[in-house]
């Protein structure tokens, strides 16, 4: 991992907030169909991306309910290596964000190492485990923390929803960082229970 990412000031650094909705729950059986990118570096959007994803293989309809993609919508969706270029050039150089990063990221590990590929090695934050850390939500998920910070739900379990709200509880607890001295992404690193995700 490149160093000069953790020292870099909050402010100045690319922070890529990163959503994917699934087939199912592993990462061995089940496939993405649909990811969603969004950069921000300080207040500034610098990335937008987010497409629906040919998973190869059926969506289960008690998938579809909970974030309603059908076999319909992606049976003419790119499959995800094709994808894969573009995330990277996304990726590349920035802090990774999202909720339950461990869930999203190794989602994409597998996806990446179909493709006979790695995920490029990042610093990676992980709002679930910053609001685990500080409390005060009546539970973490998601929606939940958005609605009790009164940032919009709607559309929850869509990526591209998903990732606007992660940024925006991003935003909310980095003022709280911010005041508790942190300056840099190491010391936002310092101030979360490390990100338990494991790289193959």
């Amino acid at each position: 991992m490149n160093p000069l990412l953790l020292r870099r000031s909050i402010d100045d650094s690319v922070f890529t907030f990163i959503d994917v909705e699934t087939t199912g729950l592993s990462p061995q059986t089940s496939r993405i169909c649909e990811v969603a990118l969004i950069g921000f570096q300080g207040v500034c959007r610098v990335s937008h991306f987010s497409s629906l994803v040919n998973p190869g293989l059926p969506i289960p309809p008690e998938t579809t309910k909970i974030h309603g993609i059908t076999d319909e919508m992606v049976k003419n969706s790119p499959a995800f290596p094709a994808l894969v270029p573009r995330l990277v050039a996304l990726l590349e150089g920035t802090v990774v964000v999202a909720h339950n990063a461990e869930f999203d990221l190794s989602f994409v590990q597998m996806e990446f190492a179909r493709a006979g590929l790695k995920l490029p090695e990042l610093p990676v934050i992980d709002t679930l485990h910053i609001a685990r850390h500080l409390g005060g939500f009546s539970n973490n998920r998601l929606g939940t923390i958005a609605k009790e910070l009164d940032i919009s739900i709607e559309n929850w379990h869509r990526a591209l929803s998903d990732v606007e709200m992660t940024r925006k509880i991003f935003e909310h607890f980095m003022v709280i960082f911010k005041k508790d001295g942190a300056l840099t992404v190491a010391d936002v690193l310092h101030r979360i229970p490390k990100f338990k995700y494991q790289r193959s």
